[in-house]
C-alpha cells in the first residue's frame, strides 16, 4: 500500500478540504500526497516529518506505521526510534537505558572495562 492509498483509506467520507484544514496543510498539498506526485512537475512528493506528524494526529494513526508506509522508516530524520542508542539491538538498548540506574561504583567498573577494551583495540 502506498502513502496515497493509505491517506484515501483514512479519509473515508471526509472531504480533502476538511481533512487538510484539520491538518493545517493546504488542500492542494494533501491532494498531491494522495496522488503521490506533483501534477505540475511530475515529481514524487516527499512530505516532511512534521507534515506526517500532522497527518498521523489528524487521522489518529500511528506515526511509525505512517512513515513505514511512506517508505521513511530507515530515515533518521523521520524515525525517532533510530535516534535512540542501539536502535537495531533491543537487548543492548535495554541494557544501555538501565545504566542511569546503576550506582557510581558500578559505572566506574564499566568505565575501567571500556578503557581496557578500547586500549586493547589500539594494539
Amino acid at each position: 500500500m502506498s502513502l496515497g492509498e493509505l491517506l484515501k483509506e483514512l479519509s473515508g467520507d471526509e472531504g480533502l478540504r476538511d481533512a487538510a484544514k484539520r491538518m493545517d496543510i493546504t488542500f492542494s498539498y494533501l491532494a498531491m500526497l494522495e496522488r503521490g506526485t506533483d501534477s505540475r512537475t511530475g515529481n514524487s512528493v516527499k512530505p516532511t516529518p512534521e507534515t506526517l506528524q500532522q497527518i498521523a494526529i489528524a487521522y489518529k494513526y500511528d506515526y511509525i506505521k505512517l512513515i513505514e508506509v511512506a517508505g521513511f522508516s530507515d530515515d533518521l530524520s523521520y524515525n525517532p526510534v533510530l535516534k535512540e542508542p542501539f536502535a537495531h539491538n533491543p537487548s543492548l538498548q535495554q541494557w544501555y537505558k538501565s545504566l542511569p540506574y546503576c550506582n557510581e561504583k558500578d559505572l566506574e567498573k564499566l568505565k575501567v572495562i571500556w578503557n581496557v577494551i578500547h586500549e586493547g583495540g589500539d594494539n
